[in-house]
């Protein structure tokens, strides 16, 4: 009995590494803008609050888990309850403001983290395949894969086109760009936090200006 208490403990007191805390910000950040998507008439299929909190979580784990499922070890999100603990913080906060804020607040703060949140997961997910000493064009698609996930869980379960395959003001693009500028910063020996910034910085400013000037990927 005490040593199952002894690892329970453990675990609610990880390792503060700094890739843990970047990839909580991609995770609560994910599961903020998920819940905020949830709700939007897209995609609002009547959800109830623990659907949508559900929803959300699953939206902001996603990335993380097929991320650590490609490099072949168990998902962070699985072994660390605060993965959970705060994409489930994040979602009760974005339910409460979306029901207590007029629609153009809720559109704006969407649209907001619909840009901020993409950059950070395809920072943590290149990174990370980086460590496994995966090659560059490898880190990129996993950054690229993880940095989505959690947009495409939300879509199909929604009954959505999944946002990858639709005119998307840059989706994948952002991820693509955020991944590939964190790359050589990597390698050049940046501290992580500074490459990271910088990656997420560009990412952000990209998808900021694609949504405010409607810029698309081409369709044929």
């Amino acid at each position: 009995m005490g040593d199952l208490l002894d690892e329970v403990l453990a675990n609610l007191t990880p390792t503060w590494t700094q890739f843990l805390v970047i990839d909580l910000i991609a995770a609560t950040t994910n599961a903020f803008n998920a819940a905020l998507l949830a709700r939007r008439p897209s995609h609002n299929r009547n959800y109830t609050i623990v659907g949508i909190l559900l929803l959300a979580i699953c939206g902001g784990i996603a990335g993380g888990v097929l991320r650590d499922v490609l490099l072949n070890v168990v998902p962070s999100a699985l072994v660390n309850p605060w993965y959970i603990f705060t994409s489930g913080l994040a979602a009760a906060l974005a339910v409460y403001l979306d029901q207590t804020t007029s629609q153009r607040v809720r559109e704006g703060m969407f649209r907001f983290m619909a840009a901020f949140s993409l950059p950070w997961f395809a920072v943590v997910g290149a990174d990370k395949a980086l460590e496994f000493g995966l090659p560059p064009m490898t880190a990129v698609a996993i950054g690229v894969l993880g940095a989505t996930a959690g947009r495409f869980l939300v879509d199909i379960v929604s009954g959505v086109t999944p946002k990858h395959f639709v005119r998307s003001e840059w989706f994948v693009g952002t991820a693509l760009v955020s991944a590939g500028v964190y790359i050589p910063l990597w390698y050049s020996g940046l501290p992580i936090w500074s490459a990271a910034l910088i990656s997420v910085g560009v990412g952000f400013t990209l998808r900021i200006m694609a949504l405010h000037f409607d810029w698309g990927e081409p369709e044929p």
